[in-house]
């Protein structure tokens, strides 16, 4: 019987015919290479954290978990150079013996450095020059469709580098990553809690300036801008506020919208008691703000949810937004939201985030290419599945007409039209690519397969 793979929430599961578990760069030519034994779409997975099947095939999946071995940290020219496999939370332990830390320290710790170096991410809080990880990768090492072995650098090769950081495993194999480091950081976080009625737009654009990283938090119609600035020291009680902030994503922060969705089958109550918890939502921000909020180091903002229950297990999706229209954006989301739960009785039970990335033109895909960006992230702890995924497909509709930009691996249900929309000439650009790279498809699964673009 073929294995099963379930993806980290559970909304994709997949039954490849092979599962390959490689410990060497021979095995993985030796998988691509031979097409009889190890049927196409060949496709790489890490952790399998992805809402989207980027990583999902019915031939081969090629598990790089035992390929997990850090190989040089360069303390003089601030580098770390691992094996593809090696988890983001693993990779913070090694360096952490160093005092050193990632460029930026992502949320999600599970991340392999594989996928990190040529899927895109977002993080705001440590994003002070790029909040997209595989902007700090100066170095990758892959196998070819053909089973052949190719490199690039940012010192050589850096054209092909710079499309390797957007190909999402549809070139080949990466086996070897070298990314950016420095020595660690301590951060303090503050909150200001906004009526998002009450918002204008230079008022936002007053939180950015004066923000190294931002993200906001809406809970209802309230806003809550948390903003990053770097520290001498964390503190006494900098361990102690990391800890909670983690044990609160890990395993808290899901159980209450959970329960409730599971238990309140009535429409009214189901609603009295979701705004019940966001009033605690609220008055635990306005506790952080009055309190000055906290302070932690930055790799400590790195949650590993390998041990976070079912229950306390949420999914999310990813659209950004150009700056200067993301509060109209906003006001918009929070109308569609509303009008989507009168229909349907949906509504997410969780704060809605949003990111601010700044501008970053290092990778061929780059969602921020064309100008800083602010994201609109709807997050929820589901119990209805299908509910879950009207709603992203209905969310989906609304971001492609207000212009934004998806993550190919974050944000579930999208469809060509929409990256077309998103990148333009650059999406025209990168299928042709693609396809240079990988003639014969070894690579290609059915997901990408719909989203690139017809042949010139």
């Amino acid at each position: 019987m073929a294995e099963q793979i379930t993806n980290y929430d559970g909304s994709i599961t997949v039954s490849p015919q092979q599962v390959v578990h490689p410990e060497s760069v021979e095995t993985i030519q030796a998988v691509l290479r031979d097409t009889a034994r190890y049927p196409g779409p060949v496709r790489a997975m890490g952790s399998y954290h992805s809402l989207t099947p980027c990583a999902s095939s019915e031939g081969t999946m090629v598990k790089m978990s035992k390929m997990d071995r850090v190989l040089e940290i360069d303390e003089k020219n601030l580098a770390i150079t691992a094996e593809a496999g090696l988890q983001v939370i693993e990779a913070n332990h090694a360096l952490r013996e160093h005092g050193l830390q990632f460029m930026t320290n992502i949320e999600i710790g599970n991340m392999t450095l594989g996928s990190a170096a040529c899927c895109h991410s977002k993080d705001a809080l440590d994003g002070v020059e790029f909040g997209q990880f595989n902007s700090y990768v100066v170095g990758m090492k892959w196998v070819t469709p053909d089973g052949e072995l190719a490199s690039a650098t940012a010192s050589e090769n850096s054209d092909l580098l710079y499309r390797m950081r957007s190909s999402y495993g549809l070139c080949g194999i990466v086996y070897e990553v070298t990314v950016r480091i420095k020595p660690i950081e301590a951060l303090h976080f503050a909150y200001l809690p906004r009526p998002v009625d009450e918002l204008r737009q230079d008022e936002v654009e007053k939180i950015i300036n004066n923000s190294e990283g931002l993200v906001c938090w809406s809970v209802g119609r309230t806003a809550i801008f948390q903003s990053r600035h770097r520290i001498e020291h964390a503190g006494v009680l900098g361990s102690l506020q990391a800890a909670a902030r983690q044990g609160l994503w890990n395993f808290e922060a899901a159980h209450a919208g959970r329960f409730i969705d599971q238990f309140a089958h009535d429409k009214h109550l189901r609603d009295a008691l979701e705004n019940g918890l966001f009033d605690v939502d609220k008055f635990l921000y306005s506790l952080l703000h009055a309190f000055g909020g906290i302070t932690l180091l930055a790799p400590d903002k790195t949650i590993d949810y390998r041990s976070t229950p079912d229950s306390a297990k949420y999914a999310f999706t990813f659209w950004t937004f150009p700056r200067s229209q993301w509060l109209s954006t906003l006001w918009a989301y929070l109308d569609f939201a509303d009008q989507h739960f009168k229909r349907t009785g949906f509504r997410c039970n969780m704060p809605l985030g949003a990111y601010f990335i700044r501008q970053d033109k290092s990778s061929l895909l780059s969602y921020t290419r064309d100008g800083e960006m602010f994201s609109i992230d709807p997050i929820h702890a589901s119990t209805d599945n299908q509910a879950w995924a009207d709603f992203l497909r209905a969310f989906n509709e609304f971001a492609y007409q207000h212009g934004g930009i998806p993550l190919l691996n974050q944000s579930p249900f999208v469809q060509r039209k929409h990256v077309e929309a998103a990148f333009g000439a650059r999406w025209q650009e990168f299928s042709e690519w693609i396809r240079r790279m990988d003639p014969g498809g070894r690579m290609m699964n059915p997901f990408f397969a719909e989203l690139l673009a017809e042949k010139a």
